[in-house]
């Protein structure tokens, strides 16, 4: 893009404010360039960026032209006033500006005759997904940036499964969307007849919550003297996961200064579940109140994460491969037990989770299909047997990042669903006189130790995202034979969907569609992925090395400096 004329173009506009204006003149070349390289663009989580005046950021002009084309695209699916009549539901977090967006897009989206579902306030990714299903809506959107920063926001788009749209749909709802003017020109299709607008409160909440409480696998459980700490970061999951474990029986403490819906997100240093600052305030809650278990969501509520309590007394965190590894034994385990597993069950991962997950699946002759990452793929994948009227019975998904699915009355990661199932499995085994951490060790002595870890590298800018963009290319075109002194026995490339082994064989990758990701697969069994982050300007690593327990953590820091190196980085 012409950075200079876009710029003019954006100074000069009577459909910018003099608010904006103001900032404009105020940025850096710099920030400048990153403001206007580029238009916003959909990711793995959809639409996500930085607030503010730009080509490349989210706003009111970006918001409102990505609402035309979205409806304009969910019109043509539905044709014959299919849309109009089945409706979207919009929801949102409590990031700046997300109430305003939201009744931006609602507005919009009636001009154009459709009927909209809005919640009376903030509520969490998983619930849009449920509305979307419950309501019977030809689509929905979800307004958040998830855990990023409290300067990003963003814009998730769903189908009528209640779903995030997986690319082959994207790319036919982007046509509408490129078809329109720029962001400054774009006009709203003024429908004869406007839509309506419906709001929804606490039923559909009771709706969703009775469905949550479904999940359990073990709800007779004497839940005296446990103690759980919840956090959900100021986000959209407090008033929901809050009814939840109360009407169970749970005695839950909220960690207060963090049940404010701040957009500032004033009481944390974090907002993201994998970030260690995140745990400050909360894991200072468990030692005040001796509890046994700390759990986590994250603003738009559909991650999680956790942390027990040991028998040193001291609070130690699982990451989202290690709790979902202990989830999955758990819940197959017991329902095992109980005679009530599936016999045609399945489970689905991603390509960068831990290997770990898909072995205890199948130690239970639980399928497992991998996919993408992106929630999406999963939610998809269960439309898909939905449709076929046949096919695996799904019992599990989920995400390396903190993001798992247990029941798919909801079609995207259940932050809610999650932190009940970790909590009753840490009751469960808490009954037992076992930690989470003796369990996940026993874990580890059944299936071979392993260490699965990932790495961030930030590529800020117009110059970053172009030396992000060579990076990605030179890796496509040119592989690594070896990593770290150890030969790479094949590599499988998602750009071009072929999987090459060391003699030089190859062979296609078939079911996965094109996405610019590569994954090393070494002769000792470690493992190396690599692709650019969806949602923020960074490559992320991917790492997951095999061997002697004490030898893991240095192996997998040698490993990554020395692909580090490599790169020349």
């Amino acid at each position: 893009m012409d950075v200079k004329k876009n710029y003019e173009r954006w100074l000069n506009s009577p459909r910018v404010s003099e608010e904006d204006k103001k900032i404009l003149r105020e940025l850096s070349q710099e920030q400048i360039n990153d403001a206007f390289f580029k238009n916003a663009e959909f990711g793995t989580g959809g639409l996500r960026g930085v607030l503010g005046p730009g080509t490349n950021r989210v706003n009111v002009h970006t918001v409102g032209r990505i609402s035309v084309g979205f409806a304009q695209y969910l019109k043509s699916r539905f044709p014959g006033g299919k849309a109009e009549a089945m409706g979207i539901a919009i929801s949102h977090d409590n990031r700046f500006m997300s109430r305003e967006f939201t009744l931006l897009a609602a507005d919009i989206f009636n001009r154009m005759g459709i009927k909209v579902y809005i919640f009376d306030a903030l509520r969490s990714t998983p619930e849009l997904s449920f509305a979307v299903r419950d309501k019977g809506c030809c689509g929905g959107i979800m307004i958040t940036a998830s855990h990023n920063p409290k300067n990003y926001n963003g814009y998730k788009v769903y189908d009528e499964k209640g779903c995030q749209l997986i690319p082959s749909l994207v790319d036919k709802m982007l046509k509408f969307i490129d078809a329109l003017p720029d962001e400054l020109s774009y006009k709203v299709p003024e429908a004869k007849q406007k839509g309506e607008l419906v709001t929804l409160g606490q039923e559909t909440d009771e709706r969703y919550w009775e469905l949550v409480k479904k999940v359990q696998v073990h709800p007779e459980l004497d839940k005296k003297g446990f103690k759980v700490i919840y956090s959900p970061q100021h986000g959209a999951s407090y008033e929901g996961a809050m009814a939840v474990f109360s009407s169970l029986g749970y005695e839950i403490i909220p960690v207060k200064e963090q049940c404010v819906h701040d957009p500032n997100f004033g009481a944390t240093k974090s907002p993201n579940p994998e970030v260690a600052l995140a745990w400050e305030l909360p894991l200072a809650y468990a030692s005040k109140y001796n509890a046994q278990l700390v759990v986590m969501t994250d603003p738009d509520g559909d991650r999680c994460g956790l942390a027990y309590q040991g028998h040193d007394g001291q609070y130690h965190r699982l990451t989202g491969n290690e709790s979902a590894a202990l989830l999955i034994d758990y819940i197959l385990s017991e329902k095992k037990k109980a005679g009530v597993l599936p016999a045609n069950s399945v489970m689905y991962d991603t390509i960068v989770s831990s290997s770990l997950g898909k072995e205890v699946a199948q130690s239970y002759g639980v399928s497992v299909e991998s996919f993408l990452t992106g929630f999406k793929f999963i939610g998809s994948r269960i439309g898909y047997y939905e449709d076929a009227g046949k096919g695996p019975t799904f019992v599990f998904g989920y995400e390396e990042s903190y993001g798992c699915l247990a029941s798919d009355f909801v079609r995207d990661k259940d932050g809610i669903q999650a932190i009940l199932l970790y909590t009753e499995m840490a009751l469960y085994y808490c009954r037992k006189g076992i930690d989470l951490g003796e369990a996940y060790e026993d874990l580890q002595k059944r299936f071979g130790y392993r260490l699965a870890t990932m790495k961030d590298m930030y590529f800020e800018g117009m110059e970053g995202n172009a030396k992000m963009q060579r990076l990605m290319k030179d890796l496509h075109r040119k592989p690594c034979k070896e990593i770290s002194g150890i030969k790479v026995a094949s590599v499988e490339d998602y750009l071009s969907d072929v999987r090459t082994f060391e003699n030089g064989r190859t062979e296609k990758i078939v079911g996965l569609p094109a996405s610019d990701v590569l994954k090393f697969f070494l002769a000792d069994g470690s493992t190396l992925c690599i692709r650019p982050s969806g949602t923020e300007p960074k490559v992320k690593y991917y790492i997951e090395v095999k061997g002697k327990k004490e030898e893991l953590e240095e192996k997998a820091e040698r490993l990554y400096a020395d692909f580090v190196k490599s790169l020349g980085i």
